[in-house]
């Protein structure tokens, strides 16, 4: 009898978490935005000084969700231009499509197998590669989670804080849009941590700070622009009088753009989506799409790298490190997207206020 692949997947899942090790049990399943044990980014020098001497021929292998999304390009920039300035090798594998979860851990599994001396992670979803932090674990590689869904069982994470995602745009409608109205939601793949989060963060923060808005609709797009114009169509067939979108994702975000354009209520409806890839910062200059919250992705995978080399060179950090976001409209975007290699500053700046 043939397995179909779905069922493989969830096969494999599921004697992920059956077999689960005495050293998973031992760790609280972490929350990245909760944890206590974490620490901003900006001060990893300050709190543990400069980056150990690193040993010769260091490996880092990274594993993404997919190449197709420029986020993720732009996640393994950021590890490249890392490991540029200490000198160390980084190989960077990608999974098909975000939907590819056995090939995605395959891939992971080989790096192991390969010998690769720290490994920098960002899952399909909160579950697929637990098979692949056990082998790490056996094998004593560093494994470093980064952005956007969560291994309940990881030891290190460096992201954002997916939450205040969706709280900054919903502060942006209650300060924006005072008389309220009907909102919707395009989410991400429905279970991933980063989608849940981001989408509570919106939901809870616009209906609860304020009494005047109402979410008429919380869809998954799947991270997919096509399916997201295809929602956001249906979404204001049904409500025609919605005054905006928050969606997960910017891809999903242009989708729905098209989608309110082709309905004739570009001038009526706010979209915002989220990671600031280029063409979120294109269509806002374009005066099309109201916003982005920009995780800025190549940042993240520098400090990812950086935190990575600090595990395998034995510094004990937080089991969080937390990255920037900003919330990116037309009255800030050149601030930003001008920013150059004075962007850390710009963001630290940020930071204190």
């Amino acid at each position: 009898m043939r397995t179909s692949f779905k069922s493989t997947v969830c096969a494999t899942v599921a004697l992920a978490f059956m077999a689960g090790s005495a050293w998973a049990a031992e760790l609280a399943k972490l929350n990245s935005d909760t944890e206590k044990d974490r620490i901003a980014w900006s001060e990893l020098d300050a709190k543990f000084g400069p980056l150990p001497a690193l040993k010769s021929g260091l490996r880092v292998g990274g594993v993404s969700k997919t190449l197709t999304n420029e986020y993720w390009r732009s996640l393994g920039e950021g590890y490249q231009k890392y490991a540029d300035k200490t000198g160390v090798s980084v190989v960077y594998q990608a999974a098909q499509s975000e939907g590819d979860q056995l090939g995605q851990l395959t891939i992971a599994e080989g790096l192991i197998t390969q010998g690769y001396d720290v490994l920098l992670v960002s899952p399909q979803t909160d579950a697929n590669l637990q098979p692949m932090m056990e082998q790490a674990k056996a094998a004593n590689i560093p494994v470093v989670n980064v952005n956007d869904a969560v291994i309940p069982s990881a030891e290190h994470y460096v992201g954002n804080v997916q939450r205040d995602n969706g709280v900054r745009v919903a502060r942006w409608f209650i300060a924006n849009r005072p008389e309220g109205g009907k909102v919707a939601v395009v989410e991400g793949q429905a279970g991933v941590y980063a989608a849940v989060q981001r989408t509570d963060g919106f939901k809870t923060t616009i209906t609860t700070d304020s009494k005047k808005f109402e979410v008429v609709a919380s869809v998954p797009g799947n991270w997919d622009r096509q399916t997201s114009y295809d929602a956001a169509t249906n979404i204001l067939q049904q409500h025609p009088d919605l005054i905006g979108f928050y969606c997960n994702n910017d891809g999903m975000a242009l989708g729905v753009v098209e989608a309110v354009k082709a309905a004739g209520l570009a001038d009526k409806v706010a979209v915002f989506g989220t990671d600031g890839i280029s063409d979120a910062y294109a269509s806002i200059k374009a005066g099309e799409l109201t916003g982005t919250v920009d995780s800025f992705p190549v940042l993240t995978g520098e400090v990812a790298m950086e935190a990575a080399l600090r595990l395998v060179s034995g510094q004990p950090l937080p089991r969080v490190v937390s990255t920037p976001q900003a919330l990116i409209t037309k009255d800030n975007v050149a601030r930003y997207q001008d920013a150059g290699d004075t962007l850390r500053a710009v963001l630290i700046e940020d930071e204190k206020k």
